[in-house]
């Protein structure tokens, strides 16, 4: 069981807990803000060149940022592939930000398309938001708080 130490008085409470139950003081600082980045087509390059390394073989979706999970890989296991904040989806993305049944993944005469499944706050490719669209190798999605590249190789 993890604790967090008060910054007032220095009393371990439970990590779940929002204010102290010693002095009352408040335990969580708000979360800064969500920045928005640059980068040049070098530094993508590289990154790209990062995806190549890890030999992914087939088509996949590698998180590339959100929820502590970069690098994890997902493989589509058939034709239609779920993407949702339900544990039953095959490729399970565990936050609020994520509908239960998010998107998912389709395969049509060899070609990988991302459909929109209603979500609240909507699926990206490429920073733009879809109902739905076909993947090409190196997309990136936006599902909820996680980025994803689609490899297609």
């Amino acid at each position: 069981m993890s604790h967090i130490y008060c910054p007032e008085c220095g009393f371990q409470n439970l990590e779940a807990a929002n204010y102290c139950t010693k002095c009352g003081a408040l335990l969580h600082t708000p979360e800064a803000a969500e920045q928005t980045q640059t980068f040049s087509p070098e530094e993508v390059g590289d990154e790209l060149d990062q995806l190549d390394d890890m030999r992914v073989a087939g088509p996949a979706l590698v998180v590339r940022s959100g929820g502590g999970r970069a690098g994890e890989t997902f493989t589509p296991q058939a034709d239609r592939t779920t993407i949702g904040r339900s544990p039953d989806c095959p490729i399970f993305l565990d936050d609020v930000t994520v509908s239960r049944r998010h998107a998912v993944l389709v395969q049509r005469e060899g070609r990988w398309f991302v459909e929109d499944q209603g979500s609240l706050n909507g699926t990206f490719v490429n920073r733009e938001r879809v109902e739905s669209s076909e993947l090409s190798d190196g997309d990136e999605l936006q599902i909820g708080k996680y980025r994803l590249t689609f490899l297609a190789r």
